[in-house]
């Protein structure tokens, strides 16, 4: 198993990403940190990964990845109880679809404090301990978004590129102690956060349907897909990897 007696720190493990990504890491042999501020839904990933079909040991811990001091709590707490090998920043928001001059500020504010903050607190608080150390490793969860500027998705495109090179800039100033860092980036994805997009639309389905016509396997991905992907990321088999954005969309990117 890739992750065997590992530990791994998942962020946003409720629903989406973070929970595929979460039992994934289970699957491989890992010791699972279920954090979300949703306490009903972390603590359900976390039973379904102890009592499911999982067959896994996590454990779920209440976190607002905006809380620095908090984050810093759950890191600390996590590597002196079960070490820490790993630490998957997936939590993040999208917002309404709107031009940039007619999206409000606290739109900014939120969708800023929970995609960029929230990243930088969970590698401000991990990475003292990975270089100490001297190994482990981050994967970030960034999107599309971090390589184009979507229309009237100004925040969400500032914020996941800003994940992107922040990812960049901690693999150059690790990866001497020890400690790579990455970047997952999907496209949109069968998630409730990828539904909403189309939600807001006048005409949901038109609209997916006009969206899946630029994919070339013709398909959203599944949550599970990009849990695959950040799994590699955090496993040996990507042991000369670091500051690089992987790509999970279907095609998207060659049409």
């Amino acid at each position: 198993m890739r992750l065997e007696d590992r530990t791994v720190f998942v962020t946003g493990a409720g629903q989406g990403i973070g929970a595929a990504t979460a039992k994934r890491c289970a699957e491989e042999g890992a010791f699972v940190v279920v954090a979300d501020v949703n306490n009903d839904t972390g603590e359900a990933t976390a039973a379904e990964i102890t009592d499911g079909e999982y067959a896994g040991d996590a454990e779920f811990t209440d976190l607002d990845v905006t809380d620095g001091e908090a984050f810093h709590a759950a890191i600390d707490a996590t590597a002196e109880e079960y070490g820490l090998d790993v630490v998957v920043n997936n939590a993040g928001v999208g917002h309404p679809p709107a031009d940039v001059e007619e999206t409000d500020m606290s739109v900014f504010d939120y969708v800023l404090d929970v995609n960029v903050r929230g990243v930088w607190n969970g590698c401000h608080a991990a990475l003292p301990h990975l270089k100490e150390q001297g190994h482990g490793n981050i994967v970030n969860v960034g999107s599309l978004a971090s390589f184009y500027g979507l229309p009237k998705q100004g925040v969400y495109s500032l914020t996941k590129g800003a994940v992107m090179n922040f990812t960049r800039a901690v693999a150059a100033e690790a990866g001497r102690s020890g400690v790579r860092c990455n970047a997952v980036c999907p496209a949109f994805t069968d998630t409730q956060l990828g539904r909403q997009f189309f939600e807001t639309r006048s005409d949901p389905e038109k609209a997916k349907e006009l969206m899946l016509k630029r994919y070339p396997l013709g398909r959203l991905a599944q949550p599970e897909e990009i849990a695959d992907a950040i799994c590699f990321l955090a496993s040996d088999e990507a042991s000369y990897i670091t500051g690089e954005g992987l790509t999970v969309d279907g095609g998207f990117s060659t049409s």
